[in-house]
């Protein structure tokens, strides 16, 4: 039973002792604001226009277009499917060219 208590009395102290620790992690550095402003600007475009859903749907219908030419409607499913993830990995790795792009046009060095 001791130790019990010693043990929640060391970690009620060291809960209460990294407290101000923490606030000095969560302070972000001037090129982190940068990147989480474009990252907050680049969302906001994508989102009034639709850009991400544009790319997933394209994708995926093409993909069913070539599966079902080339397995019928399973084949249809399945393409869809595969194109969908293709299209997702495809967005993602366009908004963040595009975030970088704005990065560097805020800051350019």
């Amino acid at each position: 039973m001791l130790h019990r208590n010693r043990a929640a009395a060391f970690m009620a102290l060291g809960g209460v002792l990294a407290v101000p620790l923490m606030s000095l992690a969560q302070q972000q550095t001037p090129s982190q604001a940068a990147h989480d402003r474009a990252e907050r600007e680049q969302t906001a475009k994508d989102h009034r226009k639709h850009t991400g859903a544009k790319v997933v749907g394209g994708t995926a219908a093409g993909g069913a277009v070539v599966g079902g030419l080339a397995g019928g409607g399973k084949g249809a499913l399945i393409g869809g499917a595969a194109g969908a993830g293709a299209g997702a990995v495809a967005n993602k790795v366009r908004k963040d060219k595009a975030v970088k792009k704005r990065e560097q046009r805020e800051n350019p060095q």
